[in-house]
């Protein structure tokens, strides 16, 4: 006999900013929308390591409202745990988590190889979590969707991606069950984007789920020219490296074409430009092939392409260090917790005519987050490095809504949703989003904990 209640699991991004991944399980259907990693802190990054509480055969969809890493990169774990159902996304996003997963499986075969050969690893062996070959097996079950388009699931079951911004083919997920709306923001974008257009807004939500990354600020109206021009400039005269780490979708693009404009209003003069993220480099071509997802003239892209030095191998990342001209060094990853940024902290950290510029979130645990605190060492390949760089933030370069902008994203709702759910952020972002939400729509909030389950009304 049919139940007229749906069970909600928050497998991840509750009461933190990663790991997304929320079941949802109807009596003929059950579907997960996103997949992602833990990243962060210890305890968390430990949660990747274990087999999902649920029977991972059972699910028959897997909805992917984007590409980054915290949202698709637990999908090969998960598929070695036996799912076999379909993973929907659209196709700009899953051609990002091929790019994704790929340069994730390759970075921890990388470092597990690293880790066994110098000995500073704890296990032993070291043991990626998971490999190329785990990624070849997920890719097998993708299967993109236009935007736009309702999809039938089961009976009474249908879902439809929206476009949202924030990241090339980004969207948010409605889910409609026996008629009510099961609304997943994913990652909202901003409303004044480099790239990407303003961000779509949901008209129905009975039950809505929300991200709250930066649900407790605003972000600086500056315009990040003037201060890129300052730290270049200080580059400059003192001849030093200025190190952005980056996230390789959608940061590297908007970076690159920020610069790009500068050197043609002559704000900046030429300096190098080197761009160290193999997995950044295969992004543009992804923007090159879906014009229609962003608002960057081709032409100009390609200009920008031409002004940028592109590393493409290990040997040419040792050249661009030992390279002593001032320079501009963009390389992956963004919250510091692995790639190739690690490999130039480790040679130029404790100079200090380094300037590091952090560009996004930087969760919690993250090396980032440290250099962000300040902190006067840091830990990397099994050893403590001094910190005598200078560390710069701009946050205005961040590619989620800020507080207002999640408030204005639920302007458009004809009533109040039933319950309305803040994840995908820190306890503090959440309890200051839920106030302000209160305020403004007075909403029924809920904030949930990691594993909690919830049982929702579907009664018409």
């Amino acid at each position: 006999m049919k139940t007229n209640k749906v069970k909600v699991h928050f497998y991840g991004a509750a009461q933190t900013v990663t790991g997304s991944k929320y079941l949802i399980e109807l009596d003929d259907c059950i579907v997960m929308v996103d997949c992602g990693l833990f990243q962060g802190e210890k305890l968390l990054r430990e949660e990747n390591w274990k087999d999902l509480p649920f029977n991972a055969s059972s699910i028959d969809y897997i909805l992917i409202t984007h590409g980054h890493l915290d949202h698709v990169g637990y999908l090969p774990k998960i598929v070695n745990q036996g799912f076999q159902g379909k993973i929907l996304g659209t196709e700009p996003t899953l051609a990002i988590a091929k790019i994704i997963l790929e340069d994730s499986a390759k970075i921890q075969e990388e470092e597990a190889e690293k880790a066994n050969e110098e000995g500073y690893s704890k296990h032993h062996p070291a043991l990626p979590l998971y490999t190329l070959e785990d990624v070849g097996n997920t890719l097998s079950l993708f299967q993109s969707q236009p935007k736009n388009n309702w999809i039938n699931l089961a009976e009474q079951v249908s879902v439809r991606f929206r476009y949202n911004g924030h990241i090339l083919g980004a969207t948010f997920v409605e889910l409609v069950i026996n008629g009510k709306y099961f609304v997943f923001s994913g990652d909202v974008g901003r409303e004044q984007d480099v790239l990407l257009d303003i961000p779509e807004k949901p008209e129905k939500a009975d039950y809505l789920f929300l991200e709250s990354t930066y649900g407790d600020r605003l972000h600086s109206r500056e315009p990040v020219e003037n201060k890129l021009v300052d730290l270049i400039n200080s580059t400059i005269y003192n001849r030093g490296n200025f190190i952005i780490p980056s996230f390789a979708v959608e940061r590297i693009q908007t970076l690159l074409i920020i610069l790009w404009r500068m050197y043609k209003k002559n704000k900046i003069p030429n300096i190098p430009i080197f761009v160290d993220s193999p997995m950044g480099d295969r992004v543009l071509d992804v923007f090159l092939n879906y014009e229609n997802w962003h608002k960057i003239n081709v032409s100009e892209f390609k200009a920008m392409i031409h002004h940028v030095n592109f590393v493409s191998s290990y040997r040419e990342t040792w050249e661009v260090i030992d390279n002593k001209q001032p320079k501009i060094i963009i390389a992956g990853s963004g919250m510091v917790t692995g790639g190739r940024v690690l490999t130039y902290l480790q040679q130029l950290i404790d100079e200090e005519n380094t300037t590091i510029l952090l560009v996004g979130f930087q969760a919690e645990g993250t090396r980032g987050r440290a250099l962000q605190e300040g902190v006067k060492e840091l830990k990397f390949f099994g050893k403590y490095y001094p910190v005598k760089a200078k560390v710069e933030s701009i946050s205005s370069l961040s590619a989620h809504a800020d507080q207002n902008e999640l408030l204005n994203w639920l302007s458009n709702l004809e009533k109040k949703p039933e319950r309305l759910f803040l994840v995908h952020g820190e306890e503090g972002a959440m309890k200051v989003l839920k106030t302000e939400i209160h305020k403004r729509y007075q909403y029924n909030v809920y904030i949930p904990k990691l594993y909690e389950s919830v049982s929702l009304s579907i009664d018409s």
